[in-house]
């Protein structure tokens, strides 16, 4: 995984999607990522999707930051990289926590329907394409040996990835494991779901817990599955009465909580970083909503919140590629021609690997390699949330 300063931090270190939608060919039955959700077009998708779009553009400058550009060796005297490292940071309470409560939001629905349905086009999808990317990223991660990620060397550490520490890919891992939970606990009263999820989340970041590999993401990031799950209606409530006074205070209680958090120190200290992510998702949600005022940024974000899926399963391999090209030639350069790029770099590359993967996405689709993509089944879907 990430193998930067940030090992130490109580948060997820791997990204980066939420509930993953792409066009496809049509299939009658639940798909492997298919979450219920609102009528498209509607305020409340283009909201949840624009947060989802700006949820996987992060993911994917945070990889950029982390395993490419804070590898390169820049030769320019001024600490712009660590601005880069450090702005980045910033968002670990965010991206995560954000990404599943919107799944959860986006699940409510789901969750209500027979085992059966749950169990392959959720539950059995999602552990499907986990198991199908792995085995990719596996591959491909072996031709960038530099590339400072999480990997499998040996079937034993393959076979550990497939089952009790998740990899990179552990988005989808979780989401099998909470679609079962939710299902298995959606007749329970709330709080006795969510104070249990809550706990675990408070436990793993405060370092109570072994977390090798991505399971300290995995347990503290179920509690906002289950909190957008349940709490649906007031998550809707909030997002569709956002006004500009409620965005300025919840931005600044988050930057306040991210401040006091560093002075002191206290990242894991018990339940002080799952309670910074609370404020955190309160943020984003309420930055979302006010995004929709401005069509000519929410509806690109939208757009790509709807495709979150092959750009997570895809951004690494295609990261991996270009750190191999990349980081001998840019290491080279001189001092001034390193000044020329040295901010705008984790920019550039982030959007080059977005659309490389969105790129490699339609290749796919269009050599009939679709069963990258959803579970194999008599028919496919059109559209996968």
């Amino acid at each position: 995984m990430i193998q930067q300063t940030t090992e130490s931090r109580p948060t997820e270190r791997e990204p980066d999607a939420t509930r993953v939608r792409f066009r496809h060919r049509q299939r009658t039955g639940p798909t492997p990522a298919t979450v219920s959700a609102p009528a498209a077009g509607s305020p409340r998708a283009q909201w949840a999707d624009a947060a989802k779009g700006v949820c996987i553009v992060l993911v994917v400058l945070w990889h950029v930051v982390v395993k490419d550009y804070l590898q390169i060796d820049w030769r320019i005297g001024v600490p712009v990289p660590g601005f880069w490292g450090t702005l980045g940071e910033q968002f670990l309470p965010l991206r995560m926590p954000l990404f599943f409560t919107i799944s959860g939001v986006f699940a409510a629905n789901a969750a209500q329907r027979p085992w059966r349905l749950v169990a392959r086009g959720r539950i059995a999808g999602f552990l499907y394409l986990y198991a199908v990317w792995l085995l990719i990223h596996t591959a491909v991660l072996a031709a960038a040996p530099q590339l400072p990620t999480d990997r499998a060397t040996s079937a034993l550490g393959l076979l550990e990835q497939l089952t009790i520490t998740p990899s990179n890919l552990w988005y989808l891992y979780a989401l099998a494991v909470y679609f079962t939970i939710a299902k298995a606990t959606r007749r329970l009263p709330r709080t006795l779901v969510l104070l249990p999820a809550a706990a675990l989340s408070a436990v793993a970041a405060a370092g109570l817990l072994d977390t090798p590999g991505n399971r300290a993401g995995l347990y503290q990031n179920l509690v906002f599955f289950l909190a957008g799950l349940s709490l649906r209606p007031q998550i809707e409530r909030w997002a569709a009465t956002a006004n500009r006074r409620r965005l300025v205070l919840t931005s600044g209680a988050y930057v306040l909580a991210l401040a006091a958090m560093a002075v002191t120190g206290a990242q894991q200290w018990f339940g002080v970083w799952p309670a910074v992510s609370v404020l955190a998702v309160i943020f984003g949600i309420t930055a979302a909503a006010r995004l929709t005022s401005w069509s000519v940024l929410s509806d690109p974000l939208a757009r790509l919140g709807r495709i979150t899926l092959p750009i997570y399963v895809v951004h690494m391999p295609v990261l991996a590629l270009l750190h191999r090209l990349l980081l001998v030639p840019v290491s080279g350069l001189g001092g001034s021609a390193q000044g020329l790029i040295v901010f705008g770099y984790p920019i550039l590359l982030t959007g080059l690997v977005i659309g490389l993967s969105l790129a490699v996405h339609r290749a796919l689709l269009a050599v009939r390699a679709g069963w990258l993509f959803a579970l194999p089944g008599r028919r496919r879907v059109e559209a996968a949330r």
